[in-house]
């Protein structure tokens, strides 16, 4: 029996979540708005919040997070070692089994046409094993190790939220010729102009803007380098967004401002004159809409996936890499300059696409329709089509 959802006659598209940051929803929810009515997709996540609003073919259904201990779960039994081929797969988790079970009872009913991972490498081996077909989100970072290499080799297809000028040097031409790039993918691009932005954070139209940008999937930066850079330039506003994680030691002038959470990230990187941030995927594309000089310093993430696109967005003159926060007001003055003698605006707005959504889903819609065709799929052709 075919348990299809949300009125289509086509066969669903299945669509795993991270709840890590907030990256992984907001693509989801840009390409399940961009794809036919007709196609039924079923999203499963921890945390359907992170939705949001989606269109009346989409249904979510909530499982446990695959990554978070319940209170329920047993002792854990560390003396089982994990093989390469998977990285989080701890033993007797009631929540992993209940997750897993729902997706695969999921993929003997519905018979889905693809199942799009973003991202776990267990979950993308699982669709293979259940002989559903496979899209993996393509992410930034050390990972050739086997338990990657399986969930990329076993994929019909790969699909990068970023454009295909910060590709690694390191992945192989099978990967890139079954990848869709598409750069911008799920992020709201159009920032305000930098006036309107000002007037409405209440900051002078002549005054010089620092801001310093931390993601939603880690601790953020810390307190004291901010403070170091403020007292540099004590005529010039540092605004800090995010999350800041506390110094006891830092000393903060007037001139550095924690705004925190905010829900007008735009306007804050349309207001700056320089930007220093990480390189989580929504600050990404945002701050190469803007085209501001950018000084891109990584958090710590699973596999240096920041570090890895850090280093790809200075290959592409997109912005100036550094390791970590400066530690000294010379430093700083260093930084800065660097970053404003590069900076080439053109070069930032050319590597994100408002169109990405739909590019994405044209390419699962012709991939899916390939995969299911009597000939064989031809990976660059489809890819080739959706350029």
């Amino acid at each position: 029996m075919r348990d299809f959802v949300g009125g289509g006659t086509a066969r669903p598209f299945g669509y795993f979540v991270h709840h890590q940051g907030r990256g992984h929803a907001e693509r989801c929810r840009a390409i399940a708005q961009a794809l036919p009515p007709e196609r039924p997709i079923r999203i499963f996540c921890a945390r359907p919040d992170l939705l949001g609003t989606l269109p009346d073919n989409a249904r979510i259904t909530e499982i446990p997070s695959l990554f978070e201990p319940r209170g329920d779960e047993p002792p854990a039994m560390d003396q089982v070692g994990t093989p390469d081929t998977l990285h989080c797969a701890p033993l007797g988790w009631s929540g992993i089994r209940e997750a897993m079970g729902t997706m695969t009872t999921w993929f003997a009913t519905a018979d889905p046409a693809l199942m799009i991972c973003d991202v776990s490498a267990e979950l993308a081996q699982l669709c293979r094993i259940c002989s559903v077909p496979h899209v993996k989100v393509l992410q930034h970072g050390e990972r050739g190790d086997p338990g990657h290499r399986a969930a990329y080799d076993g994929a019909a297809g790969l699909l990068a939220p970023f454009h295909a000028a910060l590709a690694q040097p390191d992945w192989s031409e099978e990967m890139l010729a079954k990848t869709c790039f598409a750069g911008g993918l799920g992020v709201e691009i159009a920032l305000p102009d930098r006036p309107a932005a000002r007037a409405r954070l209440g900051i002078d139209p002549g005054r010089r803007v620092i801001v310093v940008m931390s993601g939603g999937g880690g601790s953020g930066f810390t307190r004291a380098p901010l403070g170091i850079g403020a007292r540099t330039w004590p005529d010039t506003l540092w605004l800090s967004v995010g999350q800041v994680e506390a110094d006891w030691h830092a000393t903060e002038p007037g001139n550095l401002d924690h705004r925190g959470w905010v829900d007008n990230p735009g306007d804050y990187i349309a207001a700056a004159d320089v930007i220093v941030a990480s390189s989580g995927n929504t600050t990404c594309q945002r701050i190469l809409a803007s085209g501001t000089p950018w000084i891109v310093i990584p958090e710590w993430r699973y596999f240096d996936e920041q570090v890895e696109k850090a280093r790809a967005l200075a290959r592409a003159g997109a912005a100036h890499h550094l390791p970590h926060l400066p530690s000294s007001a010379q430093a700083w003055r260093q930084a800065i300059a660097d970053v404003e003698a590069s900076h080439v605006p053109e070069r930032q707005r050319a590597l994100v696409d408002a169109a990405a959504g739909t590019k994405a889903s044209a390419w699962l819609e012709a991939l899916a329709a390939r995969l299911w065709s009597r000939g064989r799929t031809d990976q660059t052709e489809i890819v080739e089509e959706t350029r």
